[in-house]
């Protein structure tokens, strides 16, 4: 019954989202009362500003919580209320028109913020000192709120390791400069595929589109260890693996990948541990240096993990090789794309003669 209702949510996330609606209401109401004082005659903080910080810190990769649906929804609406105060005398039909305005308003601007209504009902019916400020109201307190606030929540993510604000993963893109998709994304679901789905559901989602298509990504390479996961990289990767030293050249890296035809060398310290990896790539791109300059980051696995987790990241065009290290980094094995699918032709082919045997019995 109290479970959360948003996927995700974790106990941790949720303490975070509290301890920074503390610091960010009070704060903003702290340096408005600095700047403009405090009394009666303008609210120091509009209610708006509770329900937008509840988004803000609990919610953050939501659209609705976005700087610009923050600062623009609530000053949209609440001008939006203004006005709808000015034009129209019976109160009640003023209220509805009010919201309905905001929504219209916030939807036209792309700045959906559901605590919108709620500055546009307060530009209704807040009181006489909202009353006298007329159009001023959506800039004070309005909009000085919800850029405090956001400036808040800003240096708050940042320094709880947050990303605010949000920003959707890049669509991957071809490494290889032609018009085809890249390997991840060739087979299996399309983007038309999920509007195909959206619009088949009929329902608004308060989540990203590039957000959704990434999950469902995601959810199809953990179907597949949860499905294929009994091999483990131990089991797959080659132990006789050929290393070059920090201190090396790059004609000695050349003169390794040539004669043992691989693609990619593991580069080791002193103490045989794992720096990085070097290729024909790096070699070619930063000429003659020594390879402690050349070499990039090393792609990794444990021992134990499941085999087929490593398909994403050796089917994204950069990668042409995993390292299987220990806790200490010193190496224990390598694992190749044509490992890999030598690996998956095996595991198809396995389920492929466990399905036919039923039937040929």
């Amino acid at each position: 019954m109290f479970r959360p209702i948003l996927a995700g949510a974790t106990l941790r996330e949720r303490m975070v989202g509290c301890l920074g609606a503390l610091a960010g209401i009070t704060l903003t109401g702290l340096i408005c009362g600095w700047f403009f004082g405090q009394g009666p005659h303008i609210p120091l903080i509009v209610a708006p500003m509770g329900a937008s910080a509840v988004l803000l810190f609990a919610v953050p990769a939501s659209p609705l919580a976005q700087p610009w649906p923050i600062i623009g929804g609530n000053t949209i609406s609440a001008f939006m209320g203004v006005l709808a105060a000015h034009w129209i005398p019976d109160p009640v039909m003023a209220i509805g028109v009010g919201v309905s305005l905001a929504i219209a308003a916030m939807s036209v601007t792309r700045s959906l913020h559901p605590p919108g209504g709620a500055a546009a009902l307060t530009a209704l019916i807040g009181g006489p000192a909202v009353t006298s400020a007329g159009f001023l109201f959506p800039l004070f307190p309005v909009c000085i709120n919800s850029v405090i606030l956001v400036a808040l929540g800003i240096a708050f993510h940042k320094i709880s390791r947050r990303n605010y604000p949000h920003v959707p993963v890049a669509a991957p893109v071809n490494t290889h400069g032609t018009a085809d998709l890249p390997a991840p994304i060739r087979v299996g679901f399309k983007p038309e595929d999920v509007d195909a789905a959206l619009v088949a559901l009929d329902e608004t989602l308060d989540i990203d589109r590039a957000d959704l298509d990434r999950l469902l990504h995601q959810v199809e390479q953990h179907a597949l260890v949860r499905t294929q996961g009994d091999l483990t990289c131990s089991e797959v990767m080659s132990r006789d693996v050929v290393t070059i030293g920090l201190d090396s050249s790059a004609d000695r890296a050349r003169d390794l990948l040539l004669a043992h035809n691989i693609r990619t060398l593991p580069v080791v310290d002193g103490a045989g541990r794992l720096a990085g990896t070097v290729g024909l790539r790096e070699l070619t791109l930063r000429g003659d240096v020594r390879i402690a300059q050349a070499m990039s980051k090393a792609r990794t696995a444990r021992p134990d993990e499941p085999v087929v987790k490593l398909v994403a990241a050796l089917s994204d065009g950069h990668t042409h090789a995993v390292v299987v290290t220990a806790e200490d980094r010193s190496i224990l094995g390598i694992i190749t794309q044509t490992d890999l699918l030598a690996t998956l032709t095996r595991l198809l082919s396995a389920k492929a003669f466990a399905l036919a045997a039923p039937a040929a019995a």
